[in-house]
């Protein structure tokens, strides 16, 4: 799941720290693509500071929701449908459709819950600026994660920014699909494909409108039992 998508689970939390966990692991990748932390395995490092372990506990929610979205049957059937719409728009092009079904799904639910009014982006933000700083970063270094200077940067580009607001436009979150693919492939999609991708995202949206909620209850009701 993406950003929003985390966020869903704990939009009512007041716990600044968890808000930040929730989304830190994809903020670290987004920030140092070799970056590879598991403080999961070290909880003891973090239990004799409450900023710590609300960090902590958010990073490990985080894990448990990717595992239960990705093993969910929506995911495999929503991907395969949207797979099949976009093939002829990448099928020249090294870009893998599975790939681009994956990340496409991700985005498009962020976008029906801002659609939706179900979360408020803003209040997101809030969240995450409020994060005593000295405390992240020191949780980060317990991870042995020691460019710091790096993700701070990114951190506060990435709130200033607020771009995750952008995805209230479809053709924004082809745009954003396209930068991705760019970072594994080494081409762009022609104005023409992103039209056409706009075009078929536009098409899943009116599918997975119907019932992308159930896949956030079902999440939630699952995360209750462990």
């Amino acid at each position: 799941m993406n950003f929003l998508s985390h966020y869903y689970f704990d939009k009512f939390n007041a716990d600044a720290n968890l808000v930040m966990g929730i989304v830190l692991p994809d903020l670290i990748k987004n920030a140092s693509k070799q970056a590879n932390l598991y403080p999961q395995k070290n909880e003891n490092l973090f239990t004799s500071n409450t900023d710590h372990e609300g960090l902590l506990h958010g990073w490990k929610k985080h894990l448990a929701v990717d595992v239960l979205f990705h093993s969910s049957d929506f995911f495999l059937e929503k991907t395969a449908i949207l797979k099949q719409l976009i093939i002829p728009t990448v099928v020249e092009t090294p870009i893998r459709p599975s790939f681009l079904a994956h990340i496409g799904l991700e985005l498009l639910l962020d976008h029906l819950l801002v659609e939706h009014r179900l979360i408020n982006v803003n209040g997101f933000y809030t969240s995450l600026s409020e994060v005593k700083r000295e405390s992240l970063k020191e949780f980060l270094i317990l991870c042995k994660f020691n460019d710091t200077a790096i993700f701070f940067k990114f951190l506060e580009s990435f709130i200033s920014s607020k771009y995750l607001l952008s995805y209230q436009k479809i053709e924004n979150i082809s745009y954003a699909l396209n930068r991705i693919c760019m970072r594994l492939w080494p081409i762009s999609l022609t104005d023409l494909q992103l039209h056409e991708l706009t075009k078929q995202l536009l098409i899943f949206k009116q599918i997975l409108e119907k019932d992308f909620i159930k896949i956030f209850e079902e999440i939630e009701e699952k995360l209750r039992m462990l």
